[in-house]
């Protein structure tokens, strides 16, 4: 199968992720996060995120998105998110089922929520009739590759924390965000008012593994006994945990993010000599590009990638910690032979 662009989750495992894994693959360790790997880890997250930081291993990103909400609101509040959020579009209803609460969306013409969009949803407070605003959730990097600045992700915590709701963040792609504007994971969260985050190496290298990152004290209450009520409490909780401690301990983290992001980079300046409309700024590793249906259906049959609004004849290509230049240009020639 040639390496395609459907997915940064089609990668493979970096070495240092596999390698941590066999190095915790020894004798016998307690259970259930209380061992020496995940105890170490906890103190990383602290020094990457604040002193303040609890985080709580989970399975998936939707079991650190649904944790999240979970901490944050009851069956009768409601999350407000962009309409391409995936907590809305690819989580099955995740959020509804086990939290019960309700999503209020917002069309965005980039992914991203500002302000006036927010408030446009905020009504109804007291009203025992409507669902109680009381999260907003953004992700950084968004589901269309667009950057939220950190005045920009500072606005909608200050926004949220005037009306007494709380702010999350869906970071399955912070590595790259993180990277793309040159700052610490803490200086786009927790110094910013995040209230609280899912955090993700997935897509950047690791195995398996998310975690739910709780920075606002306030929100840290019985989350042990939420996590087992989700089925997001994994037994042999070492062997997330050491990845986590690889990817952070590393650099790791940064190496693929910062490669992944350049080889997007390096397609987009490609497809554009090729006359393509590129949608979205290219800002982390994701492109964006509108292709007539009998070219992108015709490049399918060669590389794997999805469509993305089949209406619009928009498809979207996600580069990896172990794309290649070679992968790209290949792609670029299959592509310029069919136009």
């Amino acid at each position: 199968m040639k390496r395609g662009f459907g997915s940064d989750n089609h990668s493979g495992i970096s070495p240092e992720v596999l390698q941590a894994i066999t190095a915790a693959n020894i004798d016998h360790a307690l259970a259930y996060g209380d061992d020496e790997w995940c105890a170490r880890t906890e103190e990383l997250f602290r020094r990457e995120f604040g002193p303040q930081a609890r985080v709580y291993f989970v399975f998936n990103g939707t079991g650190a998105n649904v944790l999240c909400i979970d901490a944050m609101c009851r069956s009768h509040e409601a999350v407000v998110c962009a309409e391409t959020a995936h907590i809305n579009v690819d989580e099955c209803g995740a959020p509804q089922r086990v939290v019960g609460c309700r999503l209020l969306t917002v069309d965005t013409p980039d992914g991203k929520l500002t302000p006036e969009l927010v408030k446009t949803r905020l009504h109804g407070f007291g009203f025992e009739h409507h669902s109680q605003p009381k999260a907003i959730s953004i992700t950084q990097s968004t589901e269309l590759g667009t950057l939220y600045t950190l005045d920009e992700i500072r606005a909608l915590a200050d926004l949220a924390h005037s009306y007494h709701m709380y702010l999350h963040m869906d970071g399955a792609r912070l590595a790259n965000a993180a990277v793309a504007l040159g700052c610490t994971f803490k200086e786009m969260t927790t110094d910013l008012g995040v209230d609280c985050l899912s955090f993700g190496g997935t897509k950047n290298g690791m195995l398996m593994g998310e975690s739910c990152v709780i920075l606002n004290p306030a929100l840290d209450i019985d989350m042990k006994y939420r996590r087992k009520q989700m089925t997001q409490l994994c037994s042999k909780m070492r062997f997330i945990a050491a990845q986590f401690e690889a990817y952070l301990t590393t650099g790791l983290w940064r190496r693929n993010a910062e490669h992944s992001n350049r080889m997007a980079q390096l397609l987009h300046e490609e497809v554009k000599k090729l006359g393509v409309r590129v949608m979205y700024d290219v800002q982390v590793n994701s492109v964006f590009v509108q292709l007539p249906a009998e070219v992108w259906h015709a490049l399918q049959k060669e590389y794997f990638f999805y469509d993305w609004d089949e209406a619009q004849n928009v498809v979207r290509w996600m580069c990896s910690f172990d794309t290649t230049e070679e992968d790209i240009h290949s792609f670029i020639a299959a592509l310029k032979r069919l136009l």
